[in-house]
Formats: C-alpha cells, sequence, structure tokens
C-alpha cells in the first residue's frame, strides 16, 4: 500500500458538515486492491491479537463488535485503515469516531477520511494504520514495541499541542456558547468572536486585561506596598538584593518563622516557607535569588495557617481553594519513597499542567523536607502520620486542591473583589494564608501574601476534593456579556460561474449601509476599500484573514472548490449562503468526477447556514434546487423566469424570492412584489444585454435583502457598481477603443462561454475572439470551448496559459481546434476562420492590431493584468461607465423576455 496524498481539513467539509476535523488520505492499496480481509491468511487473528480493543467499533451493524464482524466476513483495506487509526488515536487518550471510506474512480485509489483530535497526531495515526495493516498482512502481526512507540508518540504530539487546563476550560465554556475560537500563530494566544467582535486570552490574560496591572503583579513588593496602603493586611516583610542583609531583614520582621521568595517569580518557583534556622534561611536566599530576573528577594514575617488561592473575575470571587503541599500519608509497612510512588500513580497524576494533578518529583527540595524532619526516603512512616514533602502548595509541584469557596465569609468575599480592583486586575489569582477561610482575615491573623495576574484555572475546574467551579464561565461572561454578539455577518457566495462579480457587488451593496466589509475573491482580500492581499483568495486562510481583521464588521467570503476540498470552510457556520449554480468545470480534479459530486461540494456553503439565516439558491439550476433539501436554514430563490414553478410555489407559501420580470430586478414575498431597478439602469447589466450578470445582481440583491439590507441601499449599491477593472477586473470589463471595442471576462469553462456568448453573438460588428482555458480541465472540456468558439466569433485566435498546469505545451489548444473544426466540418462554407497563436501577449496584440471600425475584440485571458495593461497602453476612451457608450446592440436582445435569456 501506499499513501498518495495527505490532506488537513479544519472546517465544514464535503465529507461532512458537522464534524470539522478530519483527515483525508488518498491511498493506493496497490495488490491488495481486489484483496478482501477474509482471503488473506491469518489476517483478522492478527489484527484482533494487536488491537482487541476494536471491539468497541460499532460500524455499519450498529453493535459492539460490528467492525470486527466485517472484517472477518470480509471487507476492503480502506475501510480497515480507517478504523485502525481512529483506534490508535483512542489508545493515546484522543477522541476520534467518525469515518468513511470512498474508492475514487482510478482502481485501487481510495479516499480515507477519519476524525482527529490534534491534527498532528492524525497524519500520525494514518500514517501508522498504514504500516500496522501492512505488517499483518506481510507478517501476521505487528511488533508490541512499535505499536508501545505508536502510542507514546501521539500522546506526545497531543501533549505539545495540548492548550493547558486554564486555556481549554475557556474554550470549552466558548464552545459551549457556540462562541467561535481559533489559535492565532503568535505569543499563545486565543481569539474569541470574529472581526470588531473579538476577544483575545493569552492563558488567563485577557485583552482587556491592563499592563500596568500586571506589572504590578509581578513586583511583589510593590504589590504588597500598595495593599498595605490601602488597609489590606499584608505579612511584613522587606526585599534585600545581596547576601549580607539576610540577618538584618530577619531580625527587622521579628525573627523567625519566615518565608523567602523572588521578587519576581511565579509558579512557587523559587520559595521557601516555615523557616525556622540560620541554614535553611541561607539556602532559601540562594534559591530565591537563583529564581529571580533581578535576582532580588522578598523575606517575609511566616504566617501559619492555611494556603488558599482566590479566584476574582471581573471583580467578583468566583472560586477558592485551599491548597495542600505535596505529602504522602504513612501505613505503617511503605518507605517514604514507596508512598511517593504509590501515590504517583494515581491516574489523575501526570507531567505538567495537563493533568488534573501532577506527579511529585523526587529532588533536592523533597530530600531537604525529609532530611529536616529526621527522616531518609528508606523511612517507614508510621500509620496515619503526614510527610510533607514541599514547603509550598503549587499543583504543579505535586500539590492537591479542596475547593473552599462555599466557606468564605462574606467580608472576605468582599475584601478579595476589592483587592482585584486595587491591583486593577480582570482577572486575579490572591494567594492568603488564614486558619479559618470563613472567618474575616483580621480576626484570625489572616494575611494577604501575592496578588497574581494570568492566575491558572486548574485547582478551581478540577479540585482534587469538592465541588468544580465553572470559572471559565465566569471570564466568558466577562469578555461576552449577555446581549453582546461574537460573530459578524457572514455573507458566503459560491458557484461555478458568477462568484467574483456576485462577491463584489454584495460587498458593494453592503457597504452602502455605511459597515466595515471584508471580503475575499480570486483577485485579493479587502478590507473596506483596500487591497490587503493580492492573489486568488478564496480558501480558508483567505476568510480567517477576514474574521481575525478587527475593524471587520461585515465579511463577504467567495468560497471556491479548491478550498472546500483542500481544507474545508473557513468558518464554521454564516448568516447567508448564495450558491449560483453548477457546471461541469473543474471535474476529474480531486477526485471530483461528476456534475453530481460537484453539487456535493458547493452544497457545503447552503448547509452550513444557521437555521435562522438564509440559503440563497439558484431556481433555474435543478442541482442547486436540490441543495434545498439538506439545509437548514431558511430558503429563498432567484430567478430569471417569473413563471419558475419552484419559484411561484416557494413565494405562494410566503417564501423570500428575487426575479428579472418585466425588465425589473425584483423582490417577491408572499403575494407582494418590491421592485429595485429596471435591468437597464444596472450597469453590470450592460444595459440589460448580459442575462448572466442579471442573474449575478439578483443573488446579490436577495442577499443583501435577506440579511436586513434596506432597499435603498440596495440601490445605491446596484446602481453606483460597473464592471470596471477597479471594481470587476476580469469581468466583463468593455473598453471603448475609438473605432472599435474590447472586452475582457475571464471565462473559461463551457458555461462561461455560453453565458458570455449570450451577449457577443449580439454585437452588430466583426467580433473577434482570443480563447483558451486552464491546462487541468479534461479533454472534453477543451473540445466543447471550441465547439462553442465556433457559435460565438466571427475569427478566432486560439491561445494557451503559460501555465499548463502539467500538460504539454500546445495540447490544449489543440483540442480546442478539434473543437471548432468538428462544427466547422459541418458547414459547407465556414462563415469564420481561426488561427493558434500560443503566445498570449502576441495572441492579444494580433487581435487588436485587426480589428476593424465596429467590432468587438474578446479577449479570454489567463492574466487579467495583462491583457488589461495591453489595452491599456493603446489608450482607451476613458468613460464615466464602462457601457455607456457602447454600440446599439441587435434589437432581439432588448427584446428577449426574460424565460429566453
Amino acid at each position: 500500500m501506499k499513501i498518495l496524498k495527505i490532506q488537513t481539513l479544519r472546517g465544514p467539509n464535503y465529507w461532512s458538515i458537522r464534524r470539522h476535523q478530519l483527515i483525508v488520505m488518498r491511498l493506493d492499496l496497490e495488490e491488495l486492491t481486489e484483496r478482501y480481509s477474509c482471503d488473506i491468511p491469518g489476517f483478522y487473528e492478527g489484527l484482533t491479537s494487536v488491537l482487541p480493543s476494536l471491539v468497541e467499533h460499532h460500524c455499519s451493524p450498529g453493535v459492539r463488535g460490528g467492525f470486527l464482524s466485517r472484517v472477518e466476513r470480509g471487507t476492503l483495506m480502506g475501510h480497515i485503515i480507517e478504523h485502525v487509526a481512529l483506534e490508535l488515536q483512542q489508545l493515546a487518550g484522543m477522541t476520534a469516531g467518525f469515518g468513511r471510506t470512498r474508492e475514487t474512480s482510478s482502481p485501487g485509489i481510495f479516499q480515507v477520511a477519519f476524525e482527529y483530535d490534534n491534527e498532528h497526531a492524525g497524519r500520525y495515526a494514518g500514517r501508522a494504520a498504514v504500516r500496522l495493516c501492512q505488517s499483518i498482512v506481510d507478517t501476521g502481526t505487528y511488533p508490541a514495541e512499535e505499536l508501545t512507540q505508536d502510542i507514546e508518540d501521539l500522546k506526545e504530539l497531543k501533549a505539545q499541542a495540548s492548550l493547558g487546563p486554564s486555556t481549554e476550560a475557556i474554550v470549552k465554556e466558548a464552545e459551549a456558547r457556540d462562541i467561535p475560537w481559533q489559535q492565532l500563530n503568535a505569543r499563545f494566544m486565543i481569539q474569541f468572536g470574529y472581526g470588531c467582535y473579538q476577544k483575545r486570552i493569552q492563558a488567563t490574560l485577557s485583552n482587556q486585561t491592563g499592563v500596568l496591572a500586571v506589572e504590578l503583579a509581578c513586583d511583589k513588593e510593590g504589590t504588597k506596598q500598595i495593599l498595605r496602603d490601602a488597609g489590606v493586611p499584608v505579612p511584613r516583610g522587606t526585599v534585600i538584593r545581596y547576601f549580607d542583609e539576610l540577618q538584618d531583614a530577619i531580625d527587622e520582621v521579628g525573627g523567625y518563622p519566615i518565608a523567602i521568595k523572588p521578587l519576581d517569580g511565579n509558579h512557587g518557583r523559587g520559595i521557601t516557607l516555615d523557616i525556622t534556622k540560620w541554614e535553611t534561611a541561607a539556602a532559601a536566599y540562594d534559591e530565591a535569588s537563583n529564581a529571580s530576573k533581578t535576582h532580588s528577594v522578598i523575606l517575609e514575617r511566616f504566617y501559619t495557617g492555611r494556603d488558599h488561592r482566590v479566584l476574582v473575575v471581573n471583580g467578583k470571587m468566583v472560586a477558592v481553594a485551599e491548597r495542600v503541599p505535596a505529602h504522602v500519608i504513612g501505613d505503617g509497612q511503605l518507605t517514604i519513597e514507596q508512598l511517593i510512588e504509590k501515590t504517583n500513580k494515581d491516574p489523575r497524576r501526570g507531567d505538567g499542567h495537563d493533568n488534573v494533578l501532577t506527579r511529585i518529583v523526587v529532588d533536592k527540595t523533597v530530600l531537604s523536607m525529609v532530611t529536616e524532619k529526621g527522616y531518609t526516603l528508606e523511612t517507614v512512616l508510621p500509620a496515619g502520620e503526614v510527610c510533607f514533602l514541599r514547603a509550598t502548595a503549587n499543583l504543579s509541584t505535586g500539590g492537591s486542591a479542596i475547593d473552599r469557596t462555599d466557606e468564605v465569609h462574606p467580608e472576605n468575599a468582599w475584601l478579595f473583589a476589592r483587592i482585584a480592583k486595587i491591583i486593577g486586575l480582570d482577572i486575579a489569582g490572591i494567594d492568603v494564608v488564614t486558619p479559618d477561610i470563613s472567618k474575616p482575615l483580621r480576626e484570625v491573623d489572616g494575611v494577604i501574601v501575592e496578588v497574581n495576574a494570568a492566575p491558572g484555572f486548574r485547582m478551581h475546574v478540577a479540585p482534587s476534593e469538592g465541588l468544580p467551579r465553572n470559572v471559565a464561565g465566569a471570564v466568558m461572561d466577562m469578555l461576552f456579556p449577555p446581549g453582546q454578539p461574537s460573530r459578524v455577518p457572514i455573507l458566503a457566495v459560491t458557484g461555478t460561474n458568477g462568484k467574483t462579480t456576485t462577491t463584489r457587488l454584495l460587498a458593494h451593496i453592503m457597504k452602502q449601509t455605511g459597515l466595515a466589509v471584508g471580503y475575499t475573491t480570486t483577485d485579493g482580500i479587502y478590507i473596506g476599500d483596500h487591497l490587503a492581499e493580492p492573489g486568488d483568495n478564496t480558501g480558508p486562510q483567505s476568510a480567517q484573514l477576514i474574521l481575525r481583521d478587527p475593524t471587520v464588521e461585515v465579511a463577504v467570503l467567495e468560497c471556491a472548490r479548491g478550498g472546500i476540498l483542500r481544507a474545508g470552510l473557513g468558518f464554521d457556520t454564516c448568516d447567508v449562503g448564495v450558491v449560483l449554480n453548477v457546471s461541469a468545470d473543474h471535474l476529474g480534479l480531486g477526485d471530483i468526477d461528476t456534475i453530481e459530486q460537484m453539487a456535493k461540494v458547493k452544497s457545503v456553503v447552503a448547509e452550513v447556514v444557521m437555521p435562522k439565516g438564509y440559503a440563497v439558491l439558484n431556481a433555474d439550476d435543478p442541482l442547486v434546487v436540490q441543495m434545498a433539501e439538506r439545509v437548514k436554514a431558511q430558503v429563498a430563490y432567484f430567478t430569471m423566469n417569473p413563471e419558475n414553478e419552484i419559484v411561484l410555489r416557494h413565494t405562494e407559501s410566503g417564501g423570500l424570492a428575487a426575479v428579472y420580470e418585466n425588465g425589473y430586478l425584483s423582490i417577491l414575498k408572499g403575494d407582494w412584489t418590491l421592485r429595485i431597478e429596471q435591468a437597464v439602469n444596472v450597469p453590470i447589466t450592460m444595459k440589460g444585454r448580459a442575462p448572466f450578470m442579471i442573474a449575478n445582481a439578483l443573488a446579490a440583491c436577495l442577499a443583501a435583502f435577506a440579511q436586513g439590507v434596506k432597499i435603498e441601499h440596495i440601490r445605491a449599491g446596484l446602481s453606483t457598481f460597473v464592471a470596471s477593472t477597479s471594481q470587476t477586473p476580469g469581468r466583463m470589463n468593455l473598453f471603448n477603443m475609438g473605432s472599435y471595442h474590447a472586452l475582457i471576462d475571464y471565462a473559461h469553462n463551457p458555461a462561461s462561454y455560453e453565458a458570455l456568448g449570450a451577449f457577443v453573438k449580439n454585437w452588430p460588428g466583426h467580433r473577434i475572439g482570443v480563447i483558451g482555458g486552464p491546462g487541468d480541465r479534461r479533454d472534453e472540456d477543451f473540445v466543447a470551448l471550441g465547439q462553442l468558439s465556433a457559435d460565438i466569433f466571427d475569427e478566432i485566435i486560439v491561445k494557451e496559459d503559460d501555465d499548463t498546469r502539467g500538460r504539454e505545451r500546445g495540447s490544449a489548444a489543440e483540442l480546442i481546434s478539434k473543437g471548432l473544426q468538428q462544427v466547422l466540418g459541418r458547414v459547407p462554407e465556414p462563415r469564420i476562420r481561426y488561427e493558434m497563436i500560443l503566445n498570449e501577449t502576441e495572441a492579444i496584440n494580433t487581435a487588436l492590431d485587426r480589428a476593424g471600425a465596429g467590432s468587438l475584440v474578446v479577449i479570454l485571458p489567463e492574466s487579467v493584468n495583462r491583457a488589461i495593461q495591453l489595452i491599456e497602453s493603446r489608450n482607451p476612451i476613458k468613460e464615466s461607465n464602462n457601457n455607456s457608450h457602447s454600440p446599439s446592440l441587435n434589437s432581439s436582445t432588448a427584446s428577449l423576455k426574460p424565460s429566453q435569456v
């Protein structure tokens, strides 16, 4: 077997609308193509021996052992690899249960899609699944040590990508509230929400956390001084910078017991508590100095009592946990070392911060604590005796936490909230030492030890004892108060032809509302009126750029086939999803071989529309109409035919639609009609003579109306949007060259040729076409382009793209010529002539040089910018409207009924 390609999907996709995280492997089964599992000697026995846990996979039988029963009866290897990849992730502690396997049109080539928890681990699991199954085919087994290594590698990949317990808690809360989130590629930041509504966190710092507050919290002595001045009980203490000052500092705070800590430390590093003798103090000083960036050390009077961490969010106490230092309890039989080993076997303990508890590591601090008690690691502790292994109670060093939230005295709760405001932190972790948290601090000699920015949530969301607290909920309440949105409106556009024009027009209409619009097209990403990034930007990364921009108030996103197949959509849901049409373009690419499969790709945009939103569908395209059966949103149709039965039934039942009727672009709902504008007054329709542009305008108007845009804004957008090189480069750009006209359009497939031909064939003068097509299309597509061109033009120059996309130079042009010859061969005296000039620049210049008075040169370029530059170099006449001075077309065009265009 051989893996041909691995793709990572991160959004709604061709395989699943609901499951966004999928790995898709293109797998060549090679010699196993026709071999079922039941025909491979020993395979079933080997697989069940290596992965007995596969018995939990139900598969299509829907019962425990269902998948293994299929393996025993016989199934193809692609299906088995799908399940093995899922199970390897499960064994590594990752949740993954969805999978699909489909054979492609190429014999022996399968697409294996399966869910992942972490994308790097998912890709690894796919490769490991192929190795494992191939080994069982070849040898009857898979070495146990290799399986163990696979699982360990997967666990490590999971750990490397872990968000951390605090961040993960906040992310899960956001998901529960349907607030979108994404990781940013800098400083471990997470963005919640889209566009202008976005908020960010870094661990438990938020974009609302003040830098002065963080700086103050990091200055332990400064914090203590501010609190002391505010009447808050804090320990007596001083700051020293040299060892020679240690003894005087001890005397200054009143002698032992003392605590020594770094001035600017964190996570409990370098802190020693309850120091009662000089030798310990000297060692503690060195440890604190080394942990301090400035080598400055705080020496404080040590206060006896229990160590508590108080969490305050947005000025309100939300949780309190008592922190207990790492310790073991004797049983009269085991040594201290054995007790530590037994404690570490608790499944809740692990390495780092990702588990509920952290493993206890025996280091010099632990040895010092044990020695100070007069013990060694070999000492057998009497039953019931507690031996503390750390002076500090940090969870990161093996401590545990007991929830005490409900025990806090009201006066203490008031004090804690006040402290967070004094320091200025929106999210604060306050360390409190008190014998009894249920009594006011002043009554029991309790003190505030320090205040921390970016406090950990682990002890609150998963305490060792007591109730878990939804502290992440308080954070999300602060970032997104009730009633505040987290999403900007998203209007998505897809289809085979017309996507870019419709996207640009829709964005232009939305701008009339005064909102800041971000939009993506095949020629660039735009924020407002500014080009943010040039190039073909119709994939998920481009959408993410728009949704990450804090100035964007509305997103209009062009969604192309390629991006959906390669990575899925760049958003989880949208307010309006527009599907313009589906035709035979790009077939044979990405294992999409039929127009029905292509319709399923395009349908993703319609299916992700939220229930209260609208799927805007072309009622004149049967494949698009069928999508209505799968959408959960409201449906709105647009049509060029006012007698369209689907639309008539839809509007009679109160549905929304846009129709081209009696020369008007109109909105229909129920029994009322709202006329927006006459097509002849809409510039992009070329005075109403370009039917496909009328259809694009209908779709854009309907999408805007469905989003709640006022009709006057829609009308203003229509009347000021021109098919110019500035607003729609490469889309029906008509140039007045004086004695003749030139037209640039990015038609590149049969459907777009047909749509363009409806306009060009009615040109009253000589029509010259410079034609071609992208090299990655099927042979029959090029032949079709030639056949269509023979019916559109009087003279044809067949050129070829610079990038032949893997084709031999000249082969695409030969196929187009073949289509031309098929048509011309049926005519006794052909009225047209054609020639091949492969170089696009030469072909364009030749056509422009030949243009006679009243003629039209139609250029269908690979490079729109290059074609525009070649025309601009000939100084076309500048006009206020690209089509305002075009010659009158045949009257037959103006008299066409909507149902005929």
